[in-house]
C-alpha cells in the first residue's frame, strides 16, 4: 500500500511540474496542453516503459536452454522472496551490472551483463540477483522507470517550448515571455534529475537491505557493489552512455566518473553501501562464507551452498574447473 502511494505521489509530482512547465511556455493554454501531455505520458510509462527501457540498454531475452544455471538462481532466489519469476535478460557489454525493470511482480525482467557473469562469483552473482529481485519485489521497478521516462518527456516539452514560440517575448500566453521560457528550458529538467535522483539513491539502500535478507549473505552483495564499482569505473557501457536517463536503474552508476554521494549522483556512495551490508551481517551472524553459526536445512536444489544455508548452481564459472566461464566467456 505504501508503495503505490508513493508511486501516486510521484506522478501526481510529476505531472504538476509538467503543468508548471507548460504555464511558464504558454499561460493557461500550456498548462492543458502539458496536462494533456503528461496523461499520455504516464499512461505509455505505466504499460510501456519496462520494454523501451530493456530496448534502448541492449538486453536481449536468454532461453533456458542457454543458461539454465543463471535461470535457476533466478528461480530458488524469487521463491525466497515471495515473487513470481521474472522474466531473464542478458545485456552484452563487458562492464558487469545489472538491473530490473517491469510494471509489477507479475511483469518483471531482470537484466544481468555478461561480464557480470564472468567476472563475479557465484555468491556475488546471486547477492546481486537478489538485490534486483528487492527492487521487483518493493515495486522499485515502475517508480524508477517512470521517474526515468517523465524526467525525459519534461526535457523534452521544455524543449519544446523553447523552438515553437515560447522564447518570444511578445507572447501574451506566457507570463514571463522569453525568460520564463529560458528558466524553464533549464530548471525543469534540472528539477525533474533531482526528484530522479533522490528516489533512486532512497531505494537502492532498501534494494541493498532487502537484497542481502533474501539471498541471506549480505557480504557477498558487499564484495559484488566493490568489484562492479571497481570495473565499471574502466569498462564502458555502450548502451548506458547512450542513454544516460536510465542510468539510476543499475545497481551501479554505469557512467564514468559519478561516484560521488552528492545531489546529483545517480546512486548512493558504494563505501557507504558497503558499511551498511557488513553491519547487516553482523547483526545476522553471518560470516564472509554466508555461513551461520548454527546449521540450518538445506534445500533439495543441486549445487553449490552460498548464503543462509541454502544451495543454488553455479553460474559463470566454479571452483573446480580453473575459473571456465559460463556461456558468456
Amino acid at each position: 500500500m505504501f508503495n503505490a502511494f508513493r508511486t501516486f505521489v510521484l506522478l501526481a509530482g510529476m505531472t504538476a511540474l509538467f503543468m508548471v512547465v507548460g504555464y511558464f511556455i504558454g499561460g493557461q493554454s500550456g498548462m492543458l496542453i502539458a496536462l494533456a501531455f503528461a496523461g499520455v505520458t504516464n499512461l505509455f510509462a505505466y504499460w510501456n516503459s519496462d520494454k523501451m527501457v530493456l530496448r534502448m540498454q541492449n538486453a536481449v531475452p536468454v532461453e533456458r536452454s542457454r543458461a539454465p544455471e543463471l535461470y535457476d538462481m533466478v528461480d530458488v532466489l524469487s521463491q525466497r522472496a515471495g515473487i513470481p519469476t521474472p522474466a531473464v535478460y542478458v545485456i552484452e557489454t563487458d562492464q558487469p551490472n545489472a538491473f530490473a525493470t517491469g510494471r509489477d511482480p507479475n511483469n518483471a525482467a531482470v537484466a544481468v551483463s555478461s561480464g557480470l557473469l564472468r567476472q563475479l562469483d557465484t555468491r556475488e552473482v546471486a547477492g546481486v540477483v537478489a538485490h534486483e529481485l528487492a527492487h521487483i519485489k518493493n515495486r522499485d521497478t515502475l517508480t524508477m522507470t517512470i521517474t526515468a521516462t517523465l524526467a525525459g518527456a519534461i526535457s523534452a516539452l521544455a524543449q519544446f517550448g523553447l523552438f515553437f514560440g515560447g522564447g518570444n517575448s511578445n507572447n501574451r500566453d506566457n507570463p514571463l515571455g522569453g525568460i520564463g521560457t529560458l528558466l524553464m528550458v533549464f530548471l525543469a529538467p534540472m528539477a525533474a534529475m533531482m526528484v530522479q535522483m533522490a528516489v533512486s539513491r532512497t531505494r537502492e539502500y532498501e534494494a541493498d537491505k532487502h537484497g542481502a535478507l533474501i539471498s541471506g549473505d549480505p557480504l557477498a552483495l558487499a564484495s559484488a557493489l566493490h568489484k562492479i564499482a571497481t570495473l565499471a569505473g574502466r569498462q564502458v557501457n555502450v548502451a548506458a552512455e547512450r542513454n544516460p536517463a536510465m542510468a539510476h536503474m543499475y545497481i551501479i552508476n554505469p557512467l564514468n566518473g559519478q561516484r560521488m554521494d552528492n545531489l546529483f549522483s545517480t546512486h548512493p556512495d558504494t563505501g557507504n553501501r558497503i558499511a551498511a551490508l557488513q553491519k547487516l551481517a553482523g547483526e545476522m551472524s553471518v560470516d564472509d562464507k554466508g555461513r551461520r553459526p548454527q546449521p540450518r536445512p538445506q534445500s533439495a536444489s543441486s549445487g553449490r551452498e552460498i548464503g543462509g544455508g541454502w544451495r543454488v548452481p553455479t553460474v559463470g564459472r566454479t571452483e573446480d574447473d580453473g575459473g571456465a566461464r559460463g556461456p558468456w566467456g
